[in-house]
């Protein structure tokens, strides 16, 4: 293997299918000066015993792109390193035993023909021919994806490796990694054991953490977040079957289970919805190449399935059980990027069993990330940025993880929460809305109150793709907070202080928008990259000369703070979060100010407080901090509250309301309101891949600014003028409903997908908004056009507009 070098300009940890990815990537980006160091023997982990089945398809334009990815780069890489990878496009069906997983599936069809994967419906009988051991009396629906295929996974990332050495990476096994040094807030190398048993080190700038189910422990070494553990995950084999053939990979979620054919043999692999935490203790120094205890009562109910399902199940013999170890993430996404607690400290890793489809994408979007500086596109889904510092805690992992390996295959319903590990963060008012029937979901480990439940109906969601059991809940919250008053509990709002001598200044340049505004001023903003794309969209309050407020989406906070962090340069200012020491309470409607005056002898007028202003408030016997914004579009106030009297200003509040018909509302409605006014949400909408002028943003970037990040871009942009718009659209149909990935239709052809939807109660029917390709057209043109939505493969007719459907000129928002 030669001498472990010195000094390398990256150093890889991990030599599973992602390490080897890296560093393939990495050294054919140029950077041929790559060290790969593995504990033990490349592939030993978990990617020896994985599946191998390479499905294209994903939950997102970006996503489906790198699965995409990694399928052509394995059908190619044999002819390139000489290593037989057994990649096949034999093609994959998914077939549905339930109309709710049919209507999933045909979603999931229109958004491939979106992304341009190529797929097809077929029926139960056409199953039945191209899959004749299959028992198809039951099914109901299936797609089918013919280049989807399978592979060798050891041999995939063996061939990796060969690519990375022949263009200059060195890899060297049985070589563990003991720690990585920092110094001034950044890594500087790695240290080591060798295959001879000798400490060393390798200088490096930059360290790519590909540890697998080793990596979480690693991390938090370095007081790096990277939450994931691993769970048990079992397969069958069975002993050859004559004339099986080569057959499609297949997938029957709705019995948790996955079947591939291989060397005449069939393979039964299991996502069961309660699934076996790993690992707890830590993982023995010798584990390489290692198989687990078999667990045939944890299997049974799989298998009993499988000889329904397929009947030579019922004949054929074992060759074969297997359970083995896999990395599983919090929310079933796996993590790429720069850790935000330590520059240099870069991530690929908690697959959650995609590893082998994932792996080739993510390596070459990791590579370009790093060598380039920015991603190559939007990867927000699995920024390692997401995670919150909470979630490394083992207790909290262990207990989720026994749920997401299972939601690989659950019914993907859109509102679909988690039911694990929950509790973990709460609003100091949450006992106040938990009895008053609030029904709360989970972001970012914060409790909120997704809706609120009448007097003797259930707390529970009854999941489905039509109108859920919480619509008209919804509707009678969105409808107070239009014709009445409502009260939201907004207190995951992240909340950043920025103060200091240079505070300003420093603001100035990250931020679009003009920061030098009078003390109380609310300035809505966004962060731009140099390709004017939007990193960031929040508000910012001045507090004083040298102190300023950002509020972000609570869901965001990590990602944020580390661009600030990150972009502070020479200015004298300090960054701090915030968010625990303030609740929000959101006082929206018409009703606002009637509900505002009664609790408060302050002025609420608008000549005393203007949209856009914050100041101190008495309410009740408190004191509140009232900013005048909305993301509901109505008149409103936000009411910024230290923790110590959130309960008291909330009783104030609720006590004043009652005479004025004051409602609880919670994010479903918050959502469903911001939809109709066509307020952009960032992740969804917004992404650091869209520019803000075609985003329809450009109002949120100074004109008199001579310099700040991403100006040059959004000059060339308005010079060359606009590639696409953000429209909105309301369906005509009112029973029709959107979430977010439908198709936009133009004139019979498919141009993109829905980037957010919701149904508009106001407005009388579902809305969504999304982008239209409008290259050399002005506004009437794009208006000019018929539009559809593509639903679950049916079409729908859409009225589009290019401004905000409720209160386009904002006269109930100014009051």
């Amino acid at each position: 293997m030669g001498q472990v070098p010195g000094k390398a300009r990256a150093v890889v940890i991990g030599g599973g299918v992602s390490g080897c990815s890296v560093a393939y990537h990495l050294a054919k980006a140029g950077w041929t000066d790559v060290v790969l160091l593995e504990r033990k023997q490349l592939t030993s982990g978990t990617t020896w015993h994985a599946a191998g089945l390479i499905g294209q398809l994903r939950g997102s334009a970006n996503m489906t792109r790198l699965a995409k990815y990694s399928a052509d780069l394995y059908v190619k890489l044999e002819a390139e390193t000489g290593v037989a990878t057994g990649m096949r496009q034999v093609g994959s069906i998914s077939v549905a035993l339930t109309e709710h997983r049919r209507e999933e599936l045909l979603r999931q069809a229109t958004v491939a023909r979106i992304f341009g994967v190529d797929v097809a419906e077929i029926s139960p009988s056409q199953v039945k021919e191209m899959y004749p051991h299959l028992n198809v009396s039951d099914v109901v629906g299936a797609v089918h994806l013919p280049l989807d295929g399978q592979c060798d996974p050891a041999n995939i990332a063996m061939a990796l490796a060969k690519g990375a050495r022949m263009r200059g990476a060195q890899i060297f096994e049985h070589t563990k990694v003991i720690g990585v040094r920092q110094a001034g807030g950044r890594v500087t190398g790695v240290d080591y054991v060798s295959a001879e048993g000798e400490p060393g080190f390798i200088a490096a700038d930059v360290v790519v953490n590909c540890g697998g189910m080793w990596g979480r422990d690693l991390a938090a070494q370095s007081g790096v977040t990277l939450p994931l553990h691993a769970c048990e995950h079992f397969y069958l084999i069975t002993e050859p079957v004559e004339g099986l053939g080569h057959l499609p990979v297949l997938r029957v979620p709705d019995e948790c289970a996955y079947y591939k054919s291989d060397a005449g043999k069939m393979m039964i692999g299991a996502f069961e919805p309660k699934a076996k935490p790993w690992g707890m203790e830590g993982i023995r120094e010798d584990f390489m190449f290692d198989t687990l205890p078999e667990d045939w009562d944890h299997f049974m109910p799989i298998l009993e399935n499988a000889m329904n399902r397929m009947p030579l199940f019922q004949t054929s013999g074992i060759h074969t059980f297997f359970n083995g170890p896999e990395s599983f993430t919090p929310d079933d996404r796996y993590y790429l990027g720069e850790a935000p607690e330590l520059r240099g400290y870069w991530i690929a890793a908690g697959y959650n069993s995609v590893g082998i489809a994932g792996s080739g994408g993510a390596g070459m979007a990791l590579a370009s990330w790093i060598t380039e500086g920015e991603p190559p596109f939007d990867l927000w889904e699995v920024d390692i940025r997401r995670a919150q510092p909470f979630q490394r805690n083992r207790a909290y992992l262990k207990e989720r993880v026994s749920e997401t390996l299972g939601l690989l295959y659950a019914d993907h319903f859109p509102y679909r929460q988690v039911v694990t590990s929950r509790g973990v963060r709460r609003s100091p008012l949450h006992a106040h809305l938990e009895a008053r029937g609030a029904v709360f979901g989970e972001v970012a480990g914060w409790e909120r109150a997704n809706w609120f439940a009448k007097p003797g109906q259930e707390r529970e969601y009854r999941y489905g793709w039509k109108r859920q059991n919480w619509f008209g809940n919804q509707r009678d919250e969105h409808l107070a907070v239009r014709n009445g008053v409502g009260l939201f509990d907004m207190t995951s709002f992240g909340k950043i202080r920025v103060e200091g001598r240079d505070a300003m200044a420093f603001l100035n340049r990250v931020c679009s928008a003009e920061m030098d505004v009078p003390v109380g001023r609310i300035v809505y903003t966004m962060i731009l990259n140099e390709r004017g794309g939007i990193e960031a969209d929040l508000t910012v309050t001045r507090l004083s000369e040298t102190a300023f407020l950002l509020v972000v989406p609570g869901a965001t906070l990590q990602r944020n703070l580390a661009l600030l962090r990150r972009a502070l340069g020479e200015e004298f200012a300090v960054i701090t979060d915030v968010t625990a020491g303030e609740a929000v309470l959101c006082v929206m409607g018409p009703k606002a100010r009637d509900l505002m005056r009664a609790v408060s002898p302050d002025d609420f007028s608008n000549a005393a407080h203007p949209f856009g202003m914050a100041r101190e408030v008495e309410v009740g016997m408190g004191l509140a901090r009232a900013h005048r914004v909305t993301y509901v579009g109505e008149l409103g106030w936000e009411l910024y509250v230290s923790t110590d009297q959130a309960a008291h200003v909330f009783e104030a509040l609720e006590e004043a309301g009652a005479g004025l018909g004051l409602t609880l509302c919670g994010l479903h409605t918050l959502d469903s309101c911001r939809i109709e006014k066509a307020y952009r949400h960032w992740g969804h909408d917004i992404t650091d891949e869209d520019h803000v002028l075609e985003a329809g943003l450009g109002f949120s970037v100074s004109k008199r600014k001579a310099s700040f990040v991403g100006r040059e871009a959004v000059l060339r942009k308005a010079e060359a003028g606009l590639s696409r718009r953000m429209v909105q659209f309301r369906m005509e149909d009112p029973d029709v409903m959107l979430f977010h990935n439908e198709a936009i239709v133009r004139d019979g052809k498919i141009v993109g997908p829905v980037t957010s939807g919701n149904y508009g109660h106001f407005l009388g029917g579902a809305v969504g908004m999304g982008y239209v390709p409008c290259v050399g057209e002005g506004e009437a043109e794009v208006l000019a056009s018929t539009y559809e939505i593509e639903v679950a493969g049916v079409r729908h007719r859409a009225v589009a507009s290019l401004v905000p459907m409720h209160d386009p000129k904002s006269e109930r928002v100014r009051a």
